[in-house]
């Protein structure tokens, strides 16, 4: 078995972005809010039957073939804990203005009210950003619930932004954001995003970015609801670093790869960041994105090529807290 090359799969989305995608991938976009592309995705966009699958170049969804053949994609530890899940989102996302103030539930309460096993933990690894570019991320102090609800009623970003620490980035910089956390994303920045694989955000910032429907803004919850997913306390987690904090190892992992160098067997989504190369003999250059399967088995990675590559959750970590 070999890698699998994964055919551009960007997204229309509410907020600015997408040229920086597209000088990446060396790809045309067909407007200027196209600021997602989901990579490996076997999950779609909140509500919708397809959106947001991958596809492989003959056409097939990802998502069907890692069905019909689970232990050689995805190797049979993995399978023997998450069956035929494969337990990851990679997005690249380009910021193109700021994000608006949102978070993720958590497992506990996907399972609850979203009917899924999966909540929304995330981490930002960091590709390229603006000079002073910044990222928002948990509350400074612990918060009211009273006080975050009029935030969200009248709309005050000004009140939520200053409330959260603020940390520049840059190229290199790895952010953990476990789910509940508070956060914003600052323009000028394009990421690689591995997350769980689900859409679930609840925006406390909306209006301002043409979302006026509570529905829409709370995943069809309401705020009542929607507001028990939100941690409220003050986050005490360091600032961004090069690499994740070892508790991201339950929810994804992902390693910087340089060439000449011989990647184990498992499950992975490969981006290559610069130079050109070789992965079990496929050509991979900067821009490309491929699917290795576990029946690979030990790769070759050779040539000049950097790569990131993202791995589901380690099958022998426990269940993480979020």
């Amino acid at each position: 078995m070999k890698p699998l090359p994964l055919p551009p799969n960007v997204l229309h989305r509410f907020y600015l972005g997408g040229e920086r995608i597209a000088r990446l991938r060396g790809i045309t976009l067909t407007d200027d809010h196209m600021p997602e592309e989901w990579i490996g995705a076997v999950n779609t966009s909140f509500g919708e039957p397809v959106e947001g699958l991958s596809r492989l170049e003959d056409g097939r969804f990802l998502r069907d073939v890692l069905a019909a053949d689970p232990q050689a994609f995805l190797g049979p530890e993995h399978v023997q804990r998450f069956g035929d899940d494969a337990a990851l989102l990679v997005k690249l996302l380009d910021a193109g203005e700021r994000l608006p103030v949102h978070f993720h539930p958590g497992r506990a309460f996907a399972r609850e009210h979203l009917g899924s096993v999966h909540g929304k933990t995330e981490a930002w690894l960091i590709l390229d950003a603006e000079p002073g570019a910044e990222v928002r991320v948990g509350w400074r102090a612990d918060q009211d619930r009273d006080t975050i609800a009029r935030w969200v009623r009248e709309q005050d970003a000004d009140a939520m932004m200053d409330a959260l620490h603020p940390w520049p980035v840059g190229a290199g910089d790895a952010v953990f954001v476990p789910a509940g956390t508070a956060h914003a994303i600052g323009a000028g920045i394009l990421m690689i995003e591995l997350q769980e694989p689900t859409d679930f955000s609840i925006l406390m910032e909306h209006a301002s970015f043409g979302v006026e429907d509570e529905a829409a803004a709370t995943l069809g919850l309401g705020w009542e609801r929607a507001l028990d997913a939100l941690d409220r306390r003050a986050y005490d987690a360091p600032p961004p670093t090069g690499t994740l904090p070892a508790p991201a190892a339950a929810y994804f992992r992902a390693e910087r790869v340089t060439a000449p160098a011989t990647l184990d067997p498992g499950y992975s989504v490969l981006v290559a960041l610069d130079g050109d190369g070789a992965v079990a003999d496929m050509p991979i250059a900067r821009g490309d994105t491929l699917l290795l399967p576990h029946a690979a088995g030990a790769a070759e990675l050779r040539g000049d090529v950097t790569v990131m590559r993202c791995r589901p959750p380690d099958a022998g970590t426990p269940e993480g807290p979020w």
